[in-house]
């Protein structure tokens, strides 16, 4: 521990159970100085157990859903009531498809699923941004990071809406990482994580193949959760304060390997 988050105020979203990366992220934000409020839809907050999380971390849980205006207000104010203060970091770790959960498949998308979908899982970052722009809620060079998949680049066909969904969480990285940078020099990045054995993401049809094959091609192989909070934490510190409007792809070398010999192989063990 190098306490190189000490002093620092931060806002987490999304950390459900102990596989969840958000709940990585939290106790690596914590372990390095950071204090933060720690938040999740009204229902995941019932059915998860981040009160341990909030207990062992000495954080505050505050409710909001991500497709509420005054929600999302209310999240930043209290939290910076909460804190003392400005926020310097947020990790935005969202993602919900309707159309999954329903067994609904692209070719056949309820698009009153998709909607909300989009809503919950991309639109919600804009949201944040608007909100904390409005209350000037993010100190100079302060930090947001949301999580992503390279489904917004390449086609993964189970991964269904959420791929639309991917891409349009990277644009708005992008453009309003734009226009806070200019104005506020606060930094917006995604983060392109390999596949990982969470709650969330083992609920994907075949995802145990899938973990197995990026596995096999990556050169470093899959990135793990708590891999994943490490850079996140270098994300929110002082060391990357020039990095913004980037997609980093944190995937052991999957996202610019072709093939492996470890792949030919599993390719040879199904013929």
């Amino acid at each position: 521990m190098n306490q190189i988050l000490k002093g620092k105020k931060g806002i987490i979203f999304g950390a459900l159970d102990p596989n969840s990366i958000a709940w990585k992220v939290a106790e690596h934000c914590h372990n390095e100085g950071a204090i933060f409020t720690l938040t999740n839809a009204p229902i995941a907050l019932r059915l998860g157990t981040i009160n341990q999380l909030a207990e062992s971390t000495g954080s505050v849980v505050i409710p909001c859903d991500v497709t509420s205006d005054s929600d999302m207000e209310n999240l930043i104010t209290e939290s910076m009531k909460v804190l003392g203060g400005k926020i310097d970091f947020i990790l935005h770790s969202v993602g919900m498809s309707l159309n999954i959960r329903k067994g609904k498949s692209y070719l056949d998308l309820d698009y009153d699923f998709t909607h909300k979908t989009l809503d919950i899982s991309a639109i919600s970052l804009h949201r944040l941004l608007k909100t904390a722009y409005k209350l000037d809620a993010i100190n100079e060079w302060g930090s947001v990071v949301a999580l992503t998949y390279i489904a917004a680049q390449r086609i993964f066909p189970d991964y269904n809406e959420m791929a639309d969904a991917k891409a349009l969480l990277e644009s708005i990285s992008r453009s309003f990482g734009y226009h806070y940078g200019k104005a506020k020099k606060v930094r917006i990045n995604t983060i392109s994580q390999s596949p990982t054995r969470t709650t969330a993401g083992s609920g994907v049809k075949g995802f145990d193949s899938f973990y197995d094959y990026a596995e096999a091609l990556s050169p470093l192989g899959n990135a793990s959760a708590e891999d994943c909070a490490q850079y996140c934490v270098a994300m929110f510190s002082d060391f990357t304060k020039m990095v913004t409007m980037q997609n980093l792809f944190h995937d052991g070398g999957f996202s610019f390997t072709g093939f492996s010999s470890e792949v030919m192989e599993i390719g040879k063990q199904n013929d």
